[in-house]
Parts: C-alpha cells; structure tokens; sequence
C-alpha cells in the first residue's frame, strides 16, 4: 500500500504567542528553521527520503519552509504547492490571539467555542467545509500516485488544523468537538492508502525535535473554561 506522510509545519512567531493563523501567510521562525533542519535528519535516518515518490505542500510560506528545509539536500522536484492544502480559514481572527479575539468579537468567538462542524466565522470557513476540501486534496494526492512502486511514500507538508480533519477521519470522530489529538510542529503523521482509503499507521511522532525547546501547546478543550 502507498504510504502518505503528513506533516504539519515548523513554529512560527504566531504559534509561540498562540495567535489564528489561518490563511495569514507567516514564515517559520528561528526554531522553525531549527524544527526543520531535524526534520531532515529525520528523513535520512529513518531512510524516509529513498522512498519519496513526490512531495506537496501547502502554498502558505511556512509549510513551504518546512518542505524545502527538509527536502535541500535531496534530489526530488520541489514540492508541487496546492492552496486546497492550507489551513482552515479563520476570518476576522486571524492574527489575534484568543483573548484579543474574544475582546474584539465576543459573540463570534463564542459561537465559536461551540465546534459546530457547520458554523463558520465571519469571512471564515466551517469545519465541515475545511474537511471536506482537505479529504478531496488528500484522496487526489493518493489516487494521483495509486500505480508507485511498492514501499514508496509521498511527503504532505501542511497545516494542524489539516492533521486534525485527518485524524478524526481515521478515527471515525466527529467533525463536530474540539481537537483531541496532539499535532506537534514538524510531527510524522503515516498513513496507508489501500486504493480506495486511508488507514492509520502511526501518529504525531516527534522524537526528532525532543531536545528542542518545549513546544507552545494548544487545547481547544480548554477554552471552554477560560474567564
């Protein structure tokens, strides 16, 4: 079966402050650049990098840093960009933090904290409506390699929002709730393509970044309780 690897992007200075991010364009910080150097290493050691049949990526800049990080030192065509890659489109919080959001958009925010699957924020998109667009790129990236070689694998660099519609698809969650699943920066996600869908193989493996500086975390089961 044809291996897919997704891979969320390295931090930011909006993940290190905990801001929407979204469709903001926001390039990797220096620990980002640092994540992805080890994500490199990774793909060596783990002989990762003799089985890519092709990579893609978000077109945002930071999951575009990751991939071309990662992958320097190889002889594959850079990453093919798709916009159906990015992550969920925020609106009008993009680039505010929560507390800022909440401040400026209380009863949007609120609605928000809900998780309805089919509630969108101003100028946003739904969760239904981001799910639906990451399963059709993922589902066309696999069927677009269907006829590789046995044991090749194909690298997605994209988003946590994009882990997290994979993970509640593999998982049979939800799309309804708050995430419930850890997505480290630069994390190995695998799954396995039988030719009609995706199973799970292994999940959010960052033991390559371990030594690092401790990553922001971020729980939406959490906001719920905030004051």
């Amino acid at each position: 079966m044809l291996e897919v690897i997704l891979i969320r992007h390295g931090e930011t200075d909006a993940n290190r402050s905990l801001r929407f991010q979204g469709h903001a364009d926001i390039p990797l910080n220096a620990t980002g650049l640092l994540q992805s150097d080890r994500l490199a290493r990774a793909f060596r050691n783990n002989g990762i990098l003799e089985r890519v049949a092709a990579s893609y990526s978000s077109d945002l800049q930071r999951a575009v840093q990751t991939a071309q990080t990662s992958l320097q030192q190889t002889p594959h065509a850079a990453p093919v960009l798709q916009s159906a890659l990015r992550e969920q489109s925020f609106g009008v919080l993009e680039g505010l933090t929560f507390d800022e959001a909440r401040a400026s958009y209380p009863n949007d925010v609120e609605s928000w904290m809900q998780f309805n699957a089919d509630y969108a924020l101003p100028s946003g998109e739904s969760t239904r409506q981001f799910h639906d667009r990451v399963l059709g790129a993922l589902n066309d990236i696999a069927l677009a390699h269907r006829n590789t070689p046995e044991n090749s694998c194909v690298l997605v660099f994209s988003h946590g929002g994009v882990v997290d519609m994979a993970w509640r698809h593999l998982t049979g969650q939800p799309l309804s709730g708050p995430r419930t699943c850890e997505i480290p920066n630069v994390g190995l996600n695998h799954m396995r393509w039988d030719g009609r869908r995706f199973h799970l193989q292994d999940w959010a493996d960052a033991r390559h970044v371990a030594d690092l500086p401790e990553q922001p975390r971020y729980d939406q089961r959490k906001l719920r309780g905030r004051n």
